[in-house]
């Protein structure tokens, strides 16, 4: 990757976004799916950005953010499933 990823939340939209330079190349979205439980039903990445660890870092981004909000998860997308039993320590976020 030639510019440093970046991902921000972006509240307006309701969705983890990953940045190169002012290229939006992925996002993780979510939404409240209950007091203190926010779903994470769909991630993207641009298709000529697959296979970079980007999908990872927005993950791994918004789940240390919710985590530090004081929310638990439900990981409807199949990668956030995936990505979660690959990396037990987020085990416990999972409502």
């Amino acid at each position: 990757m030639s510019t440093a990823l970046r991902v921000v939340d972006n509240p307006d939209r309701s969705r983890y976004e990953g940045w190169s330079g002012d290229a939006l190349i992925g996002l993780a979205d979510y939404r409240s799916a209950a007091d203190g439980v926010v779903a994470i039903p769909h991630t993207e990445v641009d298709p000529s950005r697959q296979g970079q660890g980007i999908a990872g870092a927005i993950v791994q981004f918004a789940l240390d953010d919710l985590r530090e909000k004081g929310f638990r998860v439900i990981p409807s997308c199949p990668y956030v499933r995936h990505w979660i039993n690959q990396h037990p320590q987020y085990a416990d976020l999972v409502a």
